[in-house]
């Protein structure tokens, strides 16, 4: 048995752009300048306190606060609309429930999204049943500490060298890393393929058919943790 944990936004989920949206309207809110929408790319995967942080070292811990309040209200608001909708990559979608519907993975979610995200995102998208642990902002603290992926494993009662990680940021990599669980990447999210080899990854997958057939790759090896680094997820 193995499991294999994903990230959601910019992994499953292309919602970096609704999140740049919020994070500008956070900003402006509090009648600070707003990040460019490459600032704000680059924290996605981070809790979002720890991401407001990265944008506006200077900010104090009120006017975190204050930012960190002002992103939710706005997202729940986008969200009641009736047009809302975090759409999933292409093909996503079947490979969670293709991973999930296997006897011999375990599936699970490692995210920065909180509980509510992930559970309006699930629902939204028929996913509520395929993660058999699910850890979020709300509950470890921000990646790349491995509380995520150790937490999981705990669920399972497996090793995390007996895990892997899919993500699209170099936070995801390091968590991993940081676990002691393999990494792969995904070239269609936040971060370039270099700085997440670089971090750690095995690999990065540029689409997601390399990357169903990189995971199988993996599942497939009798020690998965053993995989080197700099090593093609395809071909």
């Amino acid at each position: 048995m193995k499991a294999v944990l994903f990230d959601c936004d910019g992994t499953i989920a292309d919602s970096c752009g609704v999140i740049c949206a919020t994070m500008r309207q956070a900003f402006e809110a509090q009648g600070l300048p707003a990040p460019d929408d490459v600032a704000t790319r680059s924290i996605i995967g981070l809790s979002l306190d720890e991401a407001i942080r990265r944008l506006r070292p200077v900010a104090e811990p009120h006017l975190v606060a204050a930012i960190v309040d002002g992103y939710r209200q706005a997202f729940r608001a986008a969200r009641r609309d009736p047009a809302f909708r975090e759409h999933l990559f292409p093909g996503m979608k079947a490979l969670v429930e293709d991973l999930a519907a296997r006897d011999d993975v375990l599936l699970g979610l490692v995210t920065g999204k909180s509980r509510r995200g992930v559970a309006a995102i699930c629902e939204a998208h028929g996913l509520t049943q395929a993660f058999a642990a699910i850890r979020t902002a709300d509950d470890c603290p921000s990646k790349p500490h491995p509380a995520m992926v150790e937490e999981c494993c705990a669920v399972f009662g497996i090793s995390p060298r007996e895990t892997l990680v899919i993500g699209d940021s170099v936070f995801d990599v390091e968590m991993a890393g940081a676990a002691g669980a393999a990494a792969l990447g995904v070239a269609w999210g936040t971060h370039e393929a270099a700085p997440l080899v670089a971090s750690g990854a095995f690999g990065v997958a540029d689409t997601v058919a390399d990357l169903v057939v990189a995971v199988d790759r993996w599942l497939e090896m009798p020690v998965p943790h053993a995989m080197l680094p700099h090593a093609a997820p395809t071909n």
